[in-house]
């Protein structure tokens, strides 16, 4: 039994072939426990970056939705500046209520292929005369147009499609910390380096295509858990594509953002004639098993924040979710 992605040569002739502008390079989603307008509300922020396009959904189920174009990644002569938008909230039949997003990403900075910026940009949303959400480092340039509070959200989880033929990078924040984390499949082995250091080797990985350990990043505990199940079964069937799911998990963590935009189309697209059993083939954000296992070693055991009212609270947890797909 052989995992195509970790055995197949990168340069495919078919590879060519599949090359597209709208081929995704990275999408990144991340869910924020926060207020508005005296609500408690699960805000998922998904980040979308192609050859040709950029974009920003920002989604409050049963509550709003908003994409902002943000600069192309290759054509630098379009320039997106400095934005905002008023929203009426709908909820639960009450009065609607206004709030104002603010945004600036004119020159924002991003990392190699990367969807999320690094750095000179912020976002805002302002209800009741506050800042009630706040995200970027470009305090000074938001201050000039309202007078600046932070915001009071806390990031609950972090899911990232990445793509390559045997190294998936990403990066996460664990208890403060910041660190670069590095998935390598290569000759049935399974690799996984924090920091560029190696934490966990997992051999035969063919037999091995499910589990979890522990790993340690700066003394903090970390629950690793890995499920390459769809890359064995479609390289059995002779499909050389599929994904590796891969959790990093800190307390009560297991909050996954609901698939929304871009990536709920990315999932259908991607998953349309791959031989998988009917649990991968789910667009549901838990459905994998091993997401499964991650909600139930958790306390509390929840799943999708799919409703602004369910009951998700953090406990200081956070969870990094990698969906690794291989491409030639």
């Amino acid at each position: 039994m052989i995992i195509p992605a970790c055995f197949s040569q990168p340069n495919s002739p078919s590879s060519s072939s599949r090359t597209s502008t709208q081929v995704p390079q990275n999408l990144v989603t991340c869910i924020y426990q926060t207020q508005l307008c005296n609500s408690l509300t699960y805000l998922t922020l998904s980040w979308f970056r192609t050859l040709s396009s950029h974009s920003l959904t920002i989604h409050a189920t049963h509550t709003f939705s908003i994409t902002i174009t943000l600069k192309p990644s290759t054509f630098t002569f379009f320039k997106t500046g400095p934005g905002s938008k008023s929203i009426y909230l709908n909820r639960n039949r009450k009065i609607s209520q206004k709030i104002k997003l603010f945004w600036d990403f004119a020159g924002a900075k991003f990392g190699h292929n990367m969807a999320e910026p690094d750095s000179c940009f912020y976002l805002a949303i302002w209800c009741n005369g506050k800042v009630e959400f706040f995200l970027g480092d470009l305090v000074m340039q938001f201050t000039k147009q309202k007078h600046h509070q932070n915001g009071d959200q806390i990031l609950l989880s972090r899911r990232e499609h990445v793509f390559g033929s045997m190294n998936y990078v990403s990066r996460g924040e664990f208890m403060g910390s910041k660190h670069e984390i590095e998935i390598e499949c290569n000759g049935g082995v399974l690799r996984v380096k924090v920091d560029d250091e190696v934490r966990l080797v997992v051999k035969r990985l063919a037999w091995k295509f499910r589990g979890n350990e522990k790993i340690f990043m700066e003394g903090v505990e970390v629950e690793f858990y890995w499920d390459v199940l769809s890359w064995v079964v479609n390289g059995d069937n002779g499909n050389n594509n599929g994904h590796g799911v891969f959790v990093f998990q800190v307390g009560d963590a297991a909050v996954w953002p609901e698939m929304v935009g871009p990536e709920k189309r990315l999932m259908r697209k991607s998953l349309q004639g791959l031989t998988t059993e009917p649990s991968i083939v789910s667009l549901s954000p838990a459905s994998s098993e091993v997401l499964q296992w991650a909600e139930e070693s958790s306390d509390g055991g929840r799943s999708s924040c799919s409703s602004s009212t369910k009951s998700c609270g953090s406990n200081g947890g956070f969870s990094l979710l990698l969906y690794a797909w291989r491409r030639d």
